[in-house]
């Protein structure tokens, strides 16, 4: 399973292709499993993410789990609740 973060790829506001880069690099380290993880406006790119890895870079990887969840973090008008998403992909 999971080994600290070591195999967690964090969504933000880069470019689709750098998160791709950042997943496609942890296969090629010799990890088995990648968790992408997203909040809120993020979570349409991090599906993005994960598609484009599996259909054009690492053919043999798996969906193998996808967590959602809501959040609540610490805002300009005091606590938030935001959506949260983990996909999981194996090497297989």
């Amino acid at each position: 399973m999971a080994k600290g973060d070591d195999n967690v790829v964090f969504i933000g506001k880069k470019g689709i292709m750098s998160y791709v880069l950042a997943v496609v690099t942890q296969f090629n380290n010799g990890e088995d499993e990648v968790i992408i993880k997203a909040r809120g406006k993020a979570i349409n790119r991090a599906v993005d993410v994960a598609e484009v890895v599996k259909q054009r870079f690492v053919q043999a990887a798996n969906t193998t789990d996808i967590k959602i969840s809501t959040e609540e973090i610490e805002g300009d008008e005091g606590i938030v609740k935001v959506s949260a998403i983990e996909i999981t992909l194996d090497k297989g």
